[in-house]
């Protein structure tokens, strides 16, 4: 009878060993399975990208020869059917410049949407981008040599005043990219301190019943906002000095001028500030 129920119960213990297993390989299948759909799935946003850089690429490839055929030298004008062949070659080079600064910006799109963070594609954006402002500029050489020829062709005109568009918003936009890496920078280097009496901080509520900024009640403008990193000297216009905010040993010096007064020396600015960005000093 013990035989019988010792060999029941190894065999429980191996069909319990096998779903285990079972499950795992299962587990692992399943894993594997969203490993290749991911690695699928980057791989065709990596398609896309580059079939749009490819597309922009040919299209300035085209423009080059369209330029290239554009001769307004000597007589080359003087008939209706060179003058005809210089407006369509401008058209197409009008056309091909509008495709471009919409594939451009429809890259840059792709570029943000996908998983990718590629600093050589947004090189080769920016590169992109100058010269389409490059071609901007030899459209407006064309324009002007045209105009000494009496010829004015409104699709030139279009072609200028398009891409005038979009260098007025791609500057518009580094503007706005820049102002806010600025103000981003700045909160996150900021710091406020502020020192006073006892009794002058008492009355600011940043000193309440011994406790320094207990609550949120206190006055935030009579703080000073700094840079922590160009700001590492504060003069406190007192012999005695006292830091209630808690800032590491070590990280600053309370050093006297020739008249006795302190001034705090920050030392190491990333130590000093790394407890809080506030700074309460009680003087006498």
């Amino acid at each position: 009878m013990k035989k019988v129920v010792f060999l029941a119960l190894c065999g429980a213990a191996f069909l319990a060993s096998c779903n285990s297993g079972t499950q795992s390989k299962d587990a692992l299948q399943v894993q594997n399975d969203s490993l290749m759909l991911e690695l699928a799935n980057r791989d065709a946003e990596l398609d896309e990208i580059m079939g749009s850089f490819n597309e922009i690429q040919e299209g300035f490839r085209e423009i080059n020869e369209a330029e290239n055929r554009v001769d307004l030298q000597g007589g080359a004008i003087e008939s209706k059917s060179s003058a005809d062949k210089i407006k369509e070659d401008i058209q197409f080079i009008s056309q091909k410049l509008k495709s471009n600064r919409e594939q451009i910006a429809k890259l840059e799109a792709q570029l943000k949407s996908s998983g990718y963070k590629s600093a050589q594609l947004q090189k080769a954006i920016k590169n992109l981008t100058a010269e389409l402002a490059a071609k901007q500029r030899q459209i407006e050489t064309l324009q002007a040599e045209l105009a000494s020829k009496n010829i004015r062709i409104a699709e030139l005109d279009e072609a200028v005043e398009g891409l005038n568009q979009n260098v007025d918003e791609l500057t518009a936009e580094n503007e706005v990219k820049t102002k806010t890496v600025a103000a981003q920078d700045k909160a996150l280097n900021a710091a406020w301190y502020v020192f006073g009496t006892k009794s002058e901080l008492k009355d600011q509520k940043i000193l309440k019943k011994g406790d320094v900024l207990k609550d949120k009640e206190f006055n935030q403008e009579y703080f000073t906002q700094i840079d922590i990193r160009t700001e590492k000297e504060i003069k406190l216009f007192s012999k005695r000095a006292e830091l209630l905010t808690s800032h590491p040993a070590g990280s600053y010096e309370l050093v006297k001028d020739n008249k006795g007064q302190l001034t705090l020396k920050i030392t190491n600015p990333n130590q000093f500030w790394s407890v809080s960005r506030y700074l309460v000093i009680q003087v006498k």
